[in-house]
C-alpha cells in the first residue's frame, strides 16, 4: 500500500475528493452549455457565508453551508426569471449578498481563522463526519443527474422549446440549482470555497476540445477530474501544498496539454458535435 494511503485523513480525502471528481464535471457539461458557468462561482462565494454563519453560530459548517447555498440558489432561480432578458443581474445580486454577509460574519466570529481551511481545502481536517455526510449526498446527486438526465439536456440547449415540448422546466430549474448548491457545499472541505467553482468548469473546458458528442464531452471532463483530483491530491501530500489550488493547477495543465496538441496536430475544419 502506498504511503499516503496509510493515512486514515488522506484515505477519507480520497474518497471525498473522487465524489466531487465525478459529480463537479457532470454539473459542469450542463452549466456551461447553459451558459451559466459563472452560478458556480456565486454560490460558492455564498458558501462562504454559510460557512461563516455556522463558525459564528458553533453549528457544524457544511450544514449552514448547504443551507445557505439552498436557499441562494432558489432566489438565483427567482432572479432569473424575472430578470429573463438580463439573467446575469441575479448572479451579480446574490454573489455580492453573500460576500457582504459572509465579511460581516467572519469579522464578528471568534473562530475566524478556521475559515481558511475552507476557504482553500485542507485534506488533514477531513473527518467521519464529512464522509458521513457526503457520500450519500453525493449518491442522491448522481441519482438525480441520471433520473432527469434526458430533461437536463433539452433545457440545456433551448429551454423554451423544452417547456413547449412538455418538459417540466421550472421543476427541473428547481432540482438542478439543488444539486448545484449541494454539490459546492459538500466540496469545501477538500477543494475550498474558492476554488471549487474552476473543477466544475476546467475539465469540461478541456473535455469540449477533443470530444466529438455531447456524451464523450461528460466522461471526457469526469475522468480528467478524476486524474486531477488524485494526482493533486498525491502532490499536495507530499509537498506540502494546498489541495484546492493543486488540484486546479494540474486541471490547468490538462487543459493546456490538449491545447497544444490540438496545435501541434493543425486540425482544419470545424468539429461537429454529436447530440446522442
Amino acid at each position: 500500500m502506498p504511503e499516503f494511503l496509510t493515512y486514515n485523513f488522506m484515505q477519507r480525502a480520497f474518497i471525498i475528493g473522487n465524489i466531487i471528481a465525478l459529480i463537479a464535471p457532470l454539473i459542469g457539461v450542463f452549466l456551461i452549455l447553459r451558459r451559466l458557468a459563472l452560478i458556480g462561482n456565486t454560490i460558492s462565494h455564498v458558501a462562504l457565508a454559510g460557512i461563516a454563519l455556522g463558525l459564528f453560530l458553533g453549528i457544524y459548517p457544511v450544514y449552514m453551508a448547504i443551507l445557505v447555498s439552498v436557499v441562494a440558489a432558489l432566489g438565483i432561480e427567482k432572479l432569473r426569471n424575472s430578470y429573463q432578458d438580463y439573467a446575469e443581474l441575479s448572479l451579480s445580486v446574490i454573489l455580492a449578498s453573500g460576500l457582504g454577509l459572509a465579511t460581516i460574519l467572519i469579522s464578528l466570529s471568534s473562530n475566524s481563522s478556521g475559515i481558511m481551511s475552507y476557504l482553500f481545502g485542507s485534506i488533514t481536517l477531513v473527518n467521519r463526519q464529512d464522509i458521513y455526510l457526503i457520500v450519500p449526498l453525493g449518491i442522491v446527486i448522481v441519482s438525480l443527474l441520471v433520473k432527469y438526465y434526458y430533461g437536463f439536456f433539452y433545457i440545456s440547449f433551448n429551454e423554451r422549446e423544452a417547456r413547449l415540448a412538455g418538459v417540466p422546466v421550472s421543476l427541473l430549474n428547481f432540482i438542478f440549482m439543488f444539486i448545484i448548491s449541494i454539490t459546492i457545499s459538500i466540496s469545501v472541505r477538500v477543494i475550498g470555497a474558492l476554488l471549487i467553482a474552476s473543477l466544475i468548469s476546467l475539465p469540461v473546458a478541456a473535455a469540449i476540445q477533443i470530444a466529438r458528442s455531447f456524451k464523450q464531452t461528460i466522461i471526457f471532463s469526469i475522468i480528467i477530474a478524476l486524474i486531477s483530483v488524485n494526482t493533486g491530491l498525491i502532490v499536495s501530500f507530499y509537498c506540502n501544498l494546498a489541495p484546492g489550488g493543486t488540484i486546479i493547477l494540474t486541471n490547468v495543465v490538462w487543459l493546456l496539454f490538449i491545447l497544444l496538441y490540438k496545435g501541434i496536430n493543425k486540425k482544419t475544419g470545424r468539429k461537429r458535435w454529436n447530440y446522442g
